[in-house]
């Protein structure tokens, strides 16, 4: 059993101005660095053996942030928890993009489905896991990951077998999710912070 805790990147220029940022790589703002340090206190009450970040800037500076604070080994970059491609749909506003495509679902071109972003993800974490284990003694056991809003709630759905989360429930800049990886299954462990 290993804890995976996966935090969403601090936030951007872009997120502020509600735009769709997916792979494109938007550095934080100031806000950003302070969500990353937010991010930090919380997990400063538990240990953490290991941190893995997205490749894309605003995570990968996130996940430094977070561990100069925790005292953690740089964080090492996996491209399987980017965030997922959006396609056309890269650098509209958001409701632009509703407007249209209708919703987040809807097939945009170039972009990624969520069941493909899971995939990738959940095949990551897997991955991530082996590699805690390869490369920390005592056995890795609590792994930082610092990813994104998309790849996040990807996950969130697939541990929750669809019920989280809600509708209108905002995976806020810096949110920590904690979940439970054994082999061949993820269990959230709490539910989507407020």
């Amino acid at each position: 059993m290993t804890l995976l805790t996966l935090v969403r990147h601090g936030q951007t220029d872009w997120n502020l101005e509600r735009r769709i940022q997916g792979s494109t790589d938007i550095p934080l703002n100031a806000t950003g660095r302070a969500d990353a340090l937010a991010a930090a206190a919380i997990l400063a009450g538990t240990t953490h053996d290991l941190i893995y970040s997205s490749p894309l800037v605003r995570a990968h500076e996130t996940a430094r942030i977070i561990a100069g604070e925790l005292g953690l080994p740089e964080p090492q970059t996996v491209r399987g928890v980017r965030e997922r491609e959006f396609g056309v749909g890269e650098g509209m506003l958001v409701a632009d993009y509703i407007a249209e495509y209708g919703d987040w679902h809807a097939g945009v071109p170039g972009a990624e489905t969520m069941d493909e972003v899971c995939e990738r993800a959940l095949d990551e974490l897997e991955g991530i896991v082996r590699d805690a284990r390869r490369r920390s003694s005592p056995r890795a056991e609590s792994i930082v990951v610092v990813s994104h809003g998309g790849v996040i709630r990807a996950l969130l759905l697939h541990a929750s077998g669809g019920t989280l989360p809600r509708e209108g429930d905002v995976l806020g800049n810096g949110s920590v999710h904690r979940f439970v990886a054994e082999p061949g299954s993820l269990r959230l462990l709490d539910p989507v912070p407020a």
